[in-house]
């Protein structure tokens, strides 16, 4: 109840802004300002207990409490590095930023591309932080978490050998602020060895909330450079790495001074013209600062000689920084993948640029309710929740010269580095995409069942299903409405996800069953409507009171139930019979009256035929997939994270539900319905209630 209650307040508080970068939550409920202000007062320097200064912040097994690699280590503040530590130095650059004895490169590769724009690094490293004026030990920022900014707080002890860094550093020596950056994403992530081996994609997303596409370069489609020069031109952030063909290449340089398994920024796209001939060029940065390549048109090659001189001086080309300009057509040759992090709207202030619609949904695959697996799962898989856009505009000025709707979908697994350190492996995730059939369009109120789904092909799908973090992929579509399925490969895996759709044009999206709604039938009869030989079965049963109590009732429909083979039962509750007997008591007395129970009695038989309609295999109980068509027979339009909610109560272990839970179930549905209508007068959608109508409503 309480993880229900927890769930549904983040509702709310996202519906007010709160988790945007501007209104950023504070992780581990610790608030920057408060704690900052109280160190100052007691004159105090920060100590995060949250995080602490000893080996359980560094790591579990690597860098573990017993490891060669963390012995000797000592945490120091800069303060105690050296006479003047500063935060940040001229401007953040991507200088600042040196590799260390953390397998980290693609963080550090994201932290360098997020240099290139004050904007975006402003709203990762919030400004007013120094080690000189109001200096408490204390530091913060914001990073994007699965849908939502935290804003983290961190001491700035950092964890030293022999004096020096053990991590991230500048190369000027007395510059902090990326040391202090990747303490707090290593907090975030539970640890600093949670950081090693990753996707530069992954550092890019949470500093920016975009969403980010992978390109295999082998593979490369003939319109890329366009791709990444319009990329660029939008601030997206960009990153390249080679492969590696076994564990000995990690970081094995070529004979050209490339590094093999490392993760490079690709930070700008230019033509220039060689001998009056276009030739296309991009920009490299090695995050560790050296090795670069050698190849042409690298540092002072003879090419930079043929060209115009007004080109020459444009680009910076002899700096000794690990950043090198080289042929796009070697770059494709020589690299394995290029990785492209878009982003949100909100994220640059410059009216220049264009900029993606973006839309975003929460969601969960629950076992025995939405965990439906892939389509080789046709039993489960229309129960995974479903997803509408529709699509109106085709593209302005297509890259591939074809009309069309160019949306990216990605679709991301949360808490994969946390989990790790727990043996846990990520989900193997993808999705598809379907043509939602014309009588269904422009609804919101239905889940399309295998009716519809099995009877089709998709339109598209995710490139694969994979156990990454996040898979993304982008698609052109005729104009139309269409649903997107996200699962698991395989049925019955739970998890939590966060599904994005970027459009060029703007769409409309929504989840497929965004309404709730109750038809519940009426029964106006009167005793002279029953039939006289139900008014004698229900005097031989009712006692001298001509009344059912739920003691008696409890006895009469567990009766009943034992003599049918076709069902299966526990027998119904006492409690459940007290709900039966609250629904429709009409005069109040605490007990079923001929009418009231002949109301009842129409009701199981209907109950009893929906539930044998959908009892498939004739096992005499219901799959809990099967639960969703049948609530909708019986008059119920729910959503997921209802029909997740009575999958977990009603539910046995083996995911069936039997006939006596069914009816609770739906009793309970049209007691809570018929309460809130009586409460909404106004028919807005809401209530308001003090905590004793609460209480009143909770305890019935």
């Amino acid at each position: 109840m309480s993880n229900i209650a927890n769930h549904l307040a983040r509702r709310k508080a996202w519906d007010e802004g709160l988790g945007s970068n501007e209104k950023a939550i504070p992780f581990n409920k610790q608030d920057y300002q408060s704690l900052r202000s109280q160190c100052l007062q007691n004159q105090t320097l920060f100590c995060d207990e949250a995080f602490p200064a000893d080996s359980s912040s560094l790591g579990y097994n690597e860098l573990g409490r017993y490891s060669s690699k963390t012995r000797g280590v000592v945490w120091k503040r800069p303060t105690e590095l050296c006479s003047n530590p500063q935060f940040i130095v001229g401007g953040a650059q991507r200088t600042d930023i040196c590799q260390g004895a953390l397998g980290d490169c693609w963080l550090l590769a994201a932290i360098a591309s997020l240099t290139l724009d004050e904007d975006i690094l402003a709203r990762v490293v919030p400004a007013g932080q120094s080690f000189q004026e109001n200096y408490a030990g204390i530091f913060h920022f914001q990073f994007w978490q699965y849908g939502e900014w935290v804003d983290v707080v961190i001491d700035d002890r950092l964890p030293t050998k022999d004096g020096k860094l053990l991590f991230v550093h500048s190369a000027e020596g007395s510059e902090f602020w990326s040391a202090l950056l990747e303490k707090a994403y290593a907090k975030v992530n539970g640890c600093y060895e949670a950081l090693s081996g990753g996707s530069t994609t992954e550092g890019f997303e949470d500093f920016t909330g975009g969403i980010s596409e992978m390109y295999e370069l082998n593979k490369a489609p003939p319109y890329l450079f366009k791709i990444i020069q319009k990329a660029l031109g939008l601030g997206s952030l960009l990153g390249c790495s080679i492969d590696i063909t076994s564990a000995y290449e990690t970081e094995a340089i070529t004979r050209q001074k490339l590094v093999k398994g490392h993760a490079y920024s690709l930070t700008g796209a230019e033509e220039v013209h060689l001998h009056g001939t276009p030739v296309q060029l991009v920009r490299i940065r090695n995050p560790w600062g050296q090795v670069e390549w050698t190849g042409p048109w690298s540092d002072d090659s003879r090419e930079w000689d043929l060209i115009p001189p007004e080109e020459k001086a444009k680009l910076d080309h002899s700096a000794d920084d690990g950043e090198f300009w080289m042929a796009y057509t070697d770059f494709i040759r020589q690299y394995s993948r290029l990785e492209i992090c878009n982003l949100t709207p909100d994220t640059l202030t410059s009216n220049e640029v264009g900029r993606w619609n973006h839309y975003q949904f929460q969601g969960m695959w629950r076992v025995g309710s939405t965990a439906g697996g892939c389509r080789n799962n046709p039993a489960t898989f229309c129960s995974n929740p479903q997803f509408v856009i529709k699509l109106e505009d085709v593209d302005d000025d297509p890259h591939d010269g074809e009309d069309g709707c160019t949306f990216l979908v990605g679709l991301m697994q949360k808490d994969g580095r946390k989990e790790r350190r727990f043996g846990r492996d990520l989900n193997t995730i993808g999705f598809a995409i379907y043509e939602v059939p014309d009588e269904y369009k422009g609804r919101t109120n239905i889940h399309l069942g295998p009716d519809v789904l099995l009877r089709q092909q998709a339109v598209a799908m995710s490139s694969t299903f994979i156990n990454l973090r996040e898979i993304c992929n982008r698609f052109k579509l005729p104009p139309g409405e269409y649903v997107i399925i996200p699962s698991t490969f395989e049925p019955h895996k739970k998890g939590s996800f966060l599904l994005r759709v970027f459009s060029e044009k703007e769409a409309s999206t929504s989840p497929m069953e965004e309404d709730i709604n109750a038809e519940v039938e009426e029964h106006g009869i009167t005793e002279g409507d029953v039939d006289p030989h139900f008014k004698r079965l229900f005097m031989q049963i009712s006692g001298s009171d001509s009344e059912v109590s739920a003691p008696e009732l409890v006895q009469i429909l567990n009766r009943v139930l034992s003599q049918r083979t076709d069902i299966k039962s526990d027998g119904f509750s006492l409690e459940t019979c007290r709900h039966i007997i609250s629904l429709l008591d009409c005069d109040g007395s605490g007990k079923l009256g001929l009418v009231e129970f002949h109301v009842l009695w129409m009701k199981i038989q209907k109950y009893l035929e929906v539930f044998k309609k959908h009892d498939s295999d004739g096992s005499g109980t219901m799959s809990s997939h099967e639960m969703r068509e049948a609530l909708t027979e019986a008059g119920f339009q729910l959503n997921s994270a209802v029909l997740q909610v009575i999958v977990a109560r009603y539910a046995d272990p083996s995911y069936a539900i039997d006939f006596d839970c069914f009816v609770s179930c739906l009793i309970r549905l049209e007691m809570l319905f018929k309460m809130f209508k009586t409460l909404d007068k106004s028919n807005t959608g809401k209530i308001e209630l003090d905590v004793s109508q609460w209480l009143c409503l909770a305890i019935n």
